[in-house]
């Protein structure tokens, strides 16, 4: 299911057969994610995109290619990148525009951008080289007051890329967004959710879904709307034009793309908050590749799952798309005790601006028994390393390996090396050795 050809013909659909004018928006994470889009630092997705008729977009992952490459890629586009929060740190000035005006049916609407806030705060450092994130809360006050008061908009849309849970507690906060396009935590929201008067809708992610949202308005306010997740679905015809583009860009990596390595057994996906087959995968090719018994990776939403049947080169794209140098480091129990009782708060704080991460960081060798609800610094009920119990103030050492300072941050660690082994050549090079991978569930975390 999914793919941007079928998104075209949607909304091509909306416009033609029924007439209607749309505001058509991206949330971000469309420049990554995919060999396709990486492999040329995300200017293959340009002409695509460029092809949809989009009014505009936020980021988070398009940062990957840093600000400067990003940047090159926003000017190549015939819609704005809008960025409330986003600042260059030597000049103070906004990186991106905040927001923008569009007349859609009559209506002069005033759309406003935050992208993902956690950029320079858990991402690698290059991707906010220069820049400083902030939550974007006072600026879209400010902006609402100007699209309101100045401009005299008639509604006020907000793009955010902060995610669902910080977006609900963001606009209990302020007043006059009328909707908000909520992204980052890829939910499927079958109904919007209304908070102080504020439409959220978020649809899913990977082009699989699109939200629809019609309205009416009278005096400024939305009167009525009607809302529906569409599913991407095979049946829905692709529009020539676009995937043309992409089959033409595919076919210079086809066949190393479709090269086959090996089989699974088990379906490979990333569907779980606390543990996946996706990423164990991942960890015991890590460990296999770095001869580790303990592995450690960032718990990603992104990739599309791998059924039953044949692994290829493409599907550990999928995986890991920015293919990092695996590395070693040394830990104690109590360091490795440390980043998993913050990283448990970063995933399940109970300040929703607080929640910096993804899913639950993965894990191989260790199994936690822990308790979401209890306040920072006081989930974890049991850890054990390797079977043996550990406690905050363990001084046993241990050789783990991990991908990226989401794996294991900075501050974490001794001796780190370099392995020289890109995660995808540690993929590649594991599967043709099992031949046949089957993955288990080991209990790496368990809700008590």
């Amino acid at each position: 299911v999914g793919g941007l050809s079928r998104i075209k013909t949607i909304k091509r659909d909306i416009e033609e057969k029924e007439n209607k004018e749309v505001l058509f928006l991206d949330n971000g994470d469309t420049f990554h994610g995919t060999y396709f889009a990486v492999n040329n630092n995300g200017k293959d997705i340009i002409d695509i995109t460029n092809n949809l008729g989009l009014s505009a977009m936020t980021a988070h992952w398009e940062f990957a290619y840093g600000p400067k490459g990003f940047k090159e890629i926003a000017e190549r586009l015939n819609y704005p990148v809008i960025a409330n929060n986003i600042y260059i740190e030597k000049t103070k000035k906004k990186f991106f525009p905040s927001h923008i005006i569009k007349d859609i049916g009559g209506l002069k609407v005033g759309i406003v951008g935050i992208a993902s806030n956690i950029v320079d705060k858990t991402m690698p450092k290059h991707f906010s080289e220069g820049l400083k994130f902030t939550l974007g809360k006072d600026e879209l006050k400010a902006s609402v007051d100007t699209l309101k008061n100045k401009e005299n908009v008639d509604l006020v849309v907000l793009l955010s890329h902060l995610g669902f849970p910080q977006e609900v507690a963001l606009l209990e906060k302020v007043d006059g967004v009328d909707v908000c396009l909520s992204g980052h935590t890829h939910n499927r929201l079958y109904k919007p959710v209304i908070v102080n008067n504020t439409i959220i809708m978020q649809s899913g992610s990977h082009g699989s879904f699109l939200g629809r949202l019609d309205i009416k308005v009278k005096d400024k306010k939305i009167s009525d709307f009607k809302h529906k997740l569409i599913e991407v679905s095979q049946d829905i015809k692709k529009d020539e034009e676009i995937q043309k583009i992409i089959d033409n860009k595919y076919e210079d990596n086809k066949e190393y793309l479709e090269t086959v390595l090996g089989r699974t057994v088990t379906p490979l996906d990333r569907g779980g908050s606390l543990e996946t087959t996706m990423d164990n995968f991942l960890l015991d090719a890590m460990a296999d590749q770095t001869d580790t018994k303990i592995s450690f990776s960032n718990g990603w939403r992104y990739g599309a799952p791998i059924e039953r049947g044949n692994i290829t080169v493409n599907d550990l794209y999928n995986i890991v798309p920015t293919n990092p140098e695996i590395m070693t480091t040394i830990m104690t129990g109590g360091e490795i005790y440390e980043m998993v009782e913050e990283n448990l708060e970063n995933t399940f704080s109970r300040d929703p601006f607080s929640q910096m991460g993804g899913y639950i960081k993965r894990s191989k060798g260790i199994n936690v028994y822990f308790k979401a609800e209890n306040p920072k610094e006081t989930r974890i009920q049991e850890l054990f390393v390797l079977g043996d119990k550990v406690d905050p103030s363990s001084k046993k050492e241990y050789k783990v390996s991990f991908i990226t300072v989401q794996g294991v941050p900075v501050k974490f660690g001794e001796n780190r090396k370099k392995s020289g082994i890109k995660m995808i050549d540690a993929l590649k090079n594991y599967t043709k050795k099992k031949e046949v991978v089957e993955i288990n569930f080991r209990n790496s975390y368990v809700l008590v």
